[in-house]
């Protein structure tokens, strides 16, 4: 079983016309030499065109030019590297392309803001054809329509190490609305949008199927049960939509910052930059009943899989407490603690009542709770 075949039962959400054609269509593969640098660069840009009014120039010339209509400009950078945050093993080129944009859309969400534009920047080895980065095209262009980006440009280069993508994301907010890490204020209720700990569980299972291939590769994957986990690792959502549910709930948060690298290690920075401490309960963490049951299955604590596993890419907020009654009724925002005085530490409440001081491990430090 190839690295295609593995991967195809990975598949999240992509509609059946272009799996057919990214799985079928290129039996013929091109190298990348064989096109050179600006023909390559023709050929994956031409899909994309000018959609943006801010945008007066797009591909094509040495730099971008875009107005910014009296609004703040929020820009954000960020890199994926084979073998360090994707394993090509399991993840499919496409949503290697369409996570790389939209975790960089996360870090613009976490503003408060709206992203319009995205420069993409890529470093190929050898092994990979033009297939394959059509392939990874097909996902950043999906990116770009759900969230309604446009790509304006970027770079191409060789690589002795794999592949490697640079995202830098361009968004506008209004200086009235746009929220850093440092606005928390004592008091403020601790919210967070969607579910954690699903990302890293989906990992687990991808790691465990990759180790099982590699010892008996008649063996097929086993992902029966777990496409919403795996999806969560593959194929994350930047939470533009809490954007604007906030927006017309007419709340603006005192603090926010996105889940890439835990929810503890998301608190302290919060902590740290707003001088506060906090305050959350166990049994306030949403935690999805798939992620909950694997996390078992893998003998860990789920608690610990939603505070450390990371990538889960959802906001986390303070709102002042006359704000609640705005958001209590949403199904995707949760109240899960409070801010506190900073000499009050960073605690957690557990289920038993008892408190316990916050760690921030951050996801590559995650370790089985064997409890």
């Amino acid at each position: 079983m190839n690295q295609r075949n593995f991967s195809y039962h990975a598949q999240i959400n992509l509609n059946e016309r272009t799996l057919r054609k990214i799985m079928f269509e290129h039996k013929d593969k091109t190298s990348i030499s064989s096109l050179g640098e600006f023909k390559l660069i023709d050929h994956i840009t031409e899909p994309f065109t000018i959609t943006k009014n801010e945008t007066v120039l797009g591909i094509g010339d040495d730099a971008a030019i875009l107005q910014s209509k009296g609004k703040l400009q929020v820009i954000s950078t960020d890199m994926l590297i084979e073998n360090i945050h994707f394993d090509i093993m399991y993840s499919p080129l496409v949503h290697i392309g369409y996570k790389a944009i939209s975790s960089n859309i996360s870090d613009i969400c976490a503003m408060n803001a709206n992203t319009s534009q995205v420069l993409v920047s890529v470093a190929l080895s050898s092994k990979y054809t033009l297939q394959a980065v059509e392939e990874l095209y097909v996902g950043i262009r999906a990116a770009c329509e759900k969230f309604d980006v446009q790509l304006i440009g970027g770079d191409t280069s060789s690589s002795v190490t794999g592949l490697v993508i640079s995202v830098t994301a361009i968004g506008y907010a209004d200086r009235k609305t746009i929220t850093t890490r440092s606005g928390a204020k004592e008091g403020d209720l601790i919210c967070l949008s969607g579910d954690l700990g699903g990302a890293y569980m989906g990992l687990q299972v991808l790691e465990r199927e990759k180790q099982v291939y590699l010892e008996s590769k008649e063996m097929q994957p086993d992902l029966e049960g777990k496409d919403y986990i795996v999806g969560r690792q593959l194929r994350p959502e930047a939470r533009k939509d809490i954007v604007d549910l906030l927006e017309k709930l007419a709340v603006v948060p005192n603090a926010m910052i996105d889940i890439s690298d835990g929810l503890s290690s998301e608190l302290f920075h919060l902590c740290k930059q707003s001088n506060i401490g906090v305050k959350i309960y166990e049994d306030k963490l949403p935690i999805d009943q798939i992620t909950y049951d694997t996390a078992l299955e893998f003998n860990l604590s789920p608690t610990t899989c939603a505070m450390n596993g990371g990538e889960d890419y959802e906001l986390l907020f303070t709102i002042p407490q006359s704000d609640y009654d705005k958001i209590k009724n949403s199904m995707d925002i949760t109240t899960i603690g409070y801010c506190t005085a900073p000499h009050e530490g960073k605690e957690l409440v557990t289920k038993s009542g008892n408190i316990v001081t916050l760690e921030a491990q951050g996801w590559e430090n995650f370790k089985a709770d064997n409890s």
